[in-house]
């Protein structure tokens, strides 16, 4: 397609995608402030959140025939970024267009900040600002069901600090999720060195390191509160899947030597987490594929490999 038609296009896409003409709020006054179509299915929207204490950008995916102002809802997946990415890393970066396209569910994709950790920060005890957990779980499934026409059939899935962030979520609200998935993500992360490797990813992105849950030694009951592992009765009754490498070289990786140690850190940890799936009775299905580095080819992969377990959970 010639690039003269595009600006053209474009305008025609903002012309038959009718816009909420008056956004509803949320509960504590959380709002879509901003909507710009990129496409015939794709919205980025701008929240004014009060949780967050200024803009967030988030990212939908519309299923096919849907309309603001159509008379039926739409299930809802979440999609979780990792640390030091953003809200628009999974169209960047894998297919999950393509994948939905003949799916019937609305596709969300909600910015966490750099490294946000999926939590409202702790900051010593005081509280504040930012509040990650409650703009994903309380002010946006709010404006998506009251302007996008979500349903409250949910499923949410990360990459990650976003895996870990799937699992907290589902296990700290029961009932709000139907099915949740992990790839790569952290869910021990009480584990012996976990937390200093947690400390040093908010590190590098600037921010306190103690800022989500303080210092594990001296807050243990605040790391306990937020910890997959500890949570893990929670998950009883849902759909679940988690994947890992161990973090040398696997099937995707075309370099002759590969070696990441993050995801030599996630496939130390995760068999914790997985046996105490395994002692509570719970069910879980779970790829630990061995070679592999902590690298989006493998999460591309395993998105495609559970859809069918997010999609039925959904049904």
């Amino acid at each position: 397609m010639s690039r003269v038609l595009l600006p053209a296009l474009s305008a025609l896409v903002l012309m038959v995608v009718p816009a909420q003409a008056t956004p509803v709020a949320a509960d504590d006054g959380a709002v879509v402030v901003g909507e710009r179509w990129l496409d015939a299915r794709t919205v980025d929207l701008t929240v004014s959140s009060p949780a967050i204490g200024g803009h967030v950008p988030v990212r939908l995916l519309t299923p096919p025939g849907w309309s603001p102002t159509a008379s039926r809802t739409w299930p809802v997946l979440y999609l979780l970024q990792g640390v030091g990415d953003d809200y628009t890393s999974w169209t960047r970066e894998t297919d999950v267009e393509e994948l939905s396209a003949s799916s019937d569910v609305l596709v969300v994709m909600p910015d966490a900040g750099r490294a946000g950790w999926y939590t409202d920060w702790w900051n010593g005890g005081r509280g504040g600002t930012p509040r990650w957990e409650t703009f994903h779980t309380g002010e946006l499934p709010q404006l998506v069901e009251r302007n996008y026409r979500g349903g409250t059939a949910r499923a949410v899935a990360g990459l990650s600090a976003g895996g870990t962030g799937a699992f907290g979520y589902a296990a700290k609200h029961p009932g709000m999720f139907r099915a949740a998935a992990s790839y790569s993500g952290l869910l021990s992360t009480q584990f012996i060195g976990v937390p200093q490797f947690i400390y040093t990813t908010v590190l590098r992105e600037g921010l306190d390191p103690y800022g989500p849950w303080g210092r594990e030694t001296l807050v243990p009951d605040v790391w306990a509160a937020h910890n997959p592992r500890q949570l893990a009765a929670n998950l009883r009754g849902m759909s679940l899947y988690m994947s890992y490498g161990n973090g040398f070289k696997g099937a995707l990786d075309t370099d002759w030597w590969s070696y990441d140690a993050f995801e030599t850190i996630v496939g130390t940890t995760s068999p914790d987490f997985v046996g105490r799936m395994r002692s509570l009775g719970i069910p879980i299905t779970v790829n630990a594929y061995g070679g592999g580095t902590h690298t989006w080819k493998y999460w591309q992969r395993e998105l495609r490999a559970s859809w069918p377990v997010l999609m039925a959970a959904l049904a």
